[in-house]
């Protein structure tokens, strides 16, 4: 079956979550991995998203963390507070699912502004949850389409810390979490150096060469000594994402349509 990019950087992103994972969604490209994860290889896992909704299993993807489906499908609603305090900085939550307007090879991601703060050239949605998130969850995935204005050599805005400069920079800073484990974008995946924390390609997806992936990056592509080829999607995977995205779409246009 034929497949677009970003069918590939979406399903190669929802293989990466366990049926045992409890994880924290961010909304768009995060929210169809771990939905996808959910209606295929990890049926049990749950879902958190920001306004409090637990164990949610959406038939459509929310619109923002507002969105009335999380809460008419989770198993319940807690207060914000309490899923700050409780449940995240309580170190309750294994994967903190986020995207990037910026990123840099460290894992850090800028949400807030492009430009200078004072006198931006684009104003970005914020950070919301995402500083905390990304500082206590166990691990904080990460999914953004590859380009040189996304992937760039240093982020305009500290939204969310990765690795900061890179090593032991969240030892230092007394995170005892794990920070970014991975990065998943249209054209390969990446995971940190053990001991640099920079962002390494682990594999490249399919008909998808090296040097498009240095053309698309701001900084210089570290690849790992053994790339490997990301596994295609199954049939399963793309009926399953496809079906999402239509009833997705059918409805916010005033037509709901049922799960297969």
């Amino acid at each position: 079956m034929d497949f677009t990019p970003d069918e590939m950087m979406t399903i190669a992103a929802a293989r990466a979550l366990k049926n045992d994972d409890v994880c924290f969604v961010g909304i768009g490209a995060p929210s169809a991995a771990c939905n996808v994860a959910r209606l295929t290889h990890a049926p049990d896992i749950t879902l958190i998203y920001e306004s409090g909704t637990l164990g949610t299993a959406p038939e459509v993807l929310p619109l923002s963390i507002g969105d009335g489906e999380l809460c008419e499908t989770a198993l319940t609603t807690v207060s914000v507070p309490e899923m700050f305090r409780y449940w995240l900085q309580g170190g309750r939550i294994s994967i903190g699912f986020l995207g990037a307007a910026q990123l840099d090879r460290f894992g850090n991601i800028n949400t807030t502004v492009i430009g200078d703060y004072d006198k931006p050239k684009v104003r970005l949605p914020g950070g919301g949850g995402a500083p905390e998130i990304a500082s206590s969850c166990r691990e904080i995935f990460i999914t953004m389409k590859q380009s040189v204005r996304g992937l760039v050599r240093q982020i305009d805005f500290f939204t969310s810390f990765g690795h900061g400069a890179g090593g032991e920079a969240r030892r230092r800073l007394g995170l005892t979490t794990g920070g970014p484990t991975l990065l998943v974008t249209d054209l390969a995946v990446w995971r940190p150096d053990p001991e640099s924390k920079e962002f390494t390609v682990r594999s490249l997806h399919p008909g998808v060469s090296r040097d498009m992936v240095r053309d698309s990056c701001g900084w210089p592509v570290r690849f790992a000594d053994a790339v490997e080829e990301t596994p295609t999607p199954t049939p399963l995977e793309l009926e399953t994402l496809r079906d999402l995205h239509a009833r997705t779409r059918a409805a916010h246009n005033g037509q709901r349509r049922e799960a297969k």
